[in-house]
């Protein structure tokens, strides 16, 4: 087996050189989602210290104490502040930004719910920062457990409440956020159970602690002594500095209140707009017409009309699902847009159909849907599974045994079964060794995938190290299995980068996790072509330019499928 030293021959690019656009566009729709996820896994992290702070008073007041000392080492130094309200803010100003530019409100229900819970979380943290953190540093109280459970037990028990209720809605917009982020995960089903049981077990144990701190402060308040030393105004507060942090609660809940008011107005402001610009009359072939506004997507109309549509890629126009064909009106009809036409242009599209995410109509129109939802699935359902994919940059391999076939003449069934799964054991371990994941195990191949957790750049330099590591793997293998088998295995890898939809596929009862697109088709495409050219890899130049490193050698090579050739390297020869 020759092997291929793809990564000792890579020479890093020309600095000037530029990428291309997907990967581009790519990587910067991945510092976004990061960032947005960055802001909300720093603030579950302050909300879960809360909640195993709390769940102390299972211990005794003492121990809450204690713990309350290492949450503030934590968060309440320069670093830990200033990484928290960062994320506070960026956090707000994303869910005023999902506020804004939600178009109509036909989220599903988890999605209402957790906009919603973190419009109301700011409103109910204000009270909790200004009596804790603020008073400290603008009237330098010194507050500890006993005397905020006093005020929740005793001198104000709706502050009680309140507190209960921001740390169980905070829990749960923080533990939706992580089911978003890590449902896409490929063992996101091998983890659900324990990540739900915790999710129910840690706010149940601090509600409990929080129950037996009260229950403890109502019993040390019957000492007229403690609370002479607890409610000192040291601890509590004059009642000058009462009002003062009154005053700056009311400020800062009156400030974020004009906010989601100025939020508000700006989308009323959008709305009349577009009652000024008119509405049209969309007819569609049930029978039924919708009247929307003017410039509204027929794709959105359809939603917010809740009229069954396609589109698997949740209308960004990467996609022809949800292609509709135009019977009346298409006169008046505006252009396609690049994006529409490329799309429309990929799939030959005949007269009068358009891309229902895209098109725009200025006037009233009829129109078909051409491809149906699935019937099968509740329409529920389908906005769940069309909305659960992803579209992303990965670097998509396949890599296939060679000569399995007379593999299998030889020896009896079991003893072919044993040699295949060794051979995928070891090209398994070999791509998760380089930071990739098996995706798919296909007869005697299998699909690997790179950059589901990380950057492109990384996705394809972890692909091309892969290659190497393969080669070792299977080299080892063959020594391993030499008595047994007369001809060495030899196996073809295609490797390919670009976007593709990653997430669960498939119907009701039986969905996967998986990448489809043109991507992982050509990647596929390339491994077929090793045994033609008489080489063990095939790598696109997408991969290299991704990688930003120069090939040895490249080559323009035809593609099943495609009408343009792809620019690859072969490495390694048969």
């Amino acid at each position: 087996m020759v092997r291929t030293a793809s990564i000792a021959t890579l020479r890093s690019a020309d600095a000037g050189a530029q990428p291309r656009s997907a990967t581009q566009a790519a990587r910067i729709r991945l510092n976004l989602r990061r960032l947005r996820l960055a802001s909300g896994l720093v603030l579950f992290g302050y909300v879960l210290t809360h909640l195993l702070n709390h769940a102390l008073g299972n211990i005794s007041l003492d121990a809450m104490e204690d713990g309350l000392d290492v949450v503030t080492a934590v968060w309440l130094n320069p670093v830990g502040l200033t990484l928290l309200y960062g994320a506070l803010v960026l956090h707000l100003l994303l869910g005023l930004q999902a506020l804004y530019a939600a178009r109509f409100f036909h989220w599903r229900p988890s999605e209402a719910l957790q906009l919603v819970s973190g419009l109301l979380i700011p409103t109910l943290l204000i009270s909790h920062i200004t009596a804790t953190r603020i008073s400290f540093v603008t009237e330098g109280l010194d507050k500890g457990y006993a005397q905020e459970l006093y005020a929740f037990w005793i001198a104000s028990p709706t502050l009680g409440l309140l507190q209960i209720t921001v740390l169980v809605l905070a829990w749960i917009h923080g533990c939706m956020g992580l089911y978003f982020w890590l449902r896409l995960k490929p063992a996101f089903g091998r983890m659900a159970p324990w990540l739900l049981a915790l999710a129910v077990l840690v706010p149940v144990l601090s509600l409990l602690g929080f129950a037996q701190g009260g229950r403890m402060i109502l019993t040390l308040a019957q000492d007229p002594a403690w609370r002479a030393v607890a409610l000192q105004p040291v601890h509590v507060g004059l009642p000058d500095q009462v009002a003062r942090l009154a005053a700056i609660r009311d400020g800062l809940l009156g400030t974020y209140a004009g906010l989601v008011a100025a939020v508000v107005a700006a989308r009323g402001v959008r709305t009349l707009a577009e009652v000024k610009r008119g509405t049209i009359r969309l007819s569609y072939p049930d029978g039924r017409v919708v009247r929307v506004p003017r410039g509204t997507s027929v794709l959105e109309a359809s939603r917010r009309n809740r009229i069954p549509h396609a589109s698997v890629c949740g209308g960004r126009g990467r996609c022809s699902t949800c292609r509709i064909r135009v019977t009346d009106g298409s006169d008046g009809a505006p252009s396609p847009g690049r994006t529409e036409r490329s799309v429309l242009e990929r799939i030959a599209a005949g007269p009068g159909v358009r891309l229902a995410c895209q098109f725009r109509p200025e006037t009233d129109m009829a129109v078909v849907p051409l491809l149906p939802p699935q019937p099968r699935m509740r329409q529920a359902d389908l906005l769940d599974r069309a909305q659960s994919g992803e579209e992303r940059f990965i670097v998509a391999m396949f890599v296939d045994l060679r000569g399995s076939t007379r593999l299998a003449e030889e020896r009896l069934p079991y003893d072919t079964v044993f040699i295949i799964n060794r051979f995928l054991g070891a090209v398994g371990d070999a791509v998760r060794e380089a930071g990739g994941s098996t995706n798919q195990f296909l007869g005697d191949g299998l699909l690997a995938l790179f950059g589901l957790e990380t950057e492109p750049g990384q996705a394809a330099q972890d692909a091309l190290r892969a290659i190497d590591l393969i080669a070792d793997a299977v080299d080892t293998l063959n020594r391993l299995l030499a008595a047994d088998l007369e001809h060495t295995l030899r196996y073809g890898i295609g490797v390919h980068a670009g976007l593709a939809i990653v997430g669960e596929m498939g119907d009701a009862t039986d969905a996967r996790f998986t990448a489809l697109g043109d991507t992982v088709n050509v990647a596929a495409r390339l491994q077929g072509l090793t045994k033609t050219l008489g080489c063990v890899a095939v790598v696109s130049e997408a991969v290299y330019q991704a990688a930003r490193v120069a090939p040895a050698q490249i080559r323009d090579v035809a593609v099943d499928g495609r009408s343009e050739a792809v620019r690859v390297n072969t490495l390694g020869r048969l």
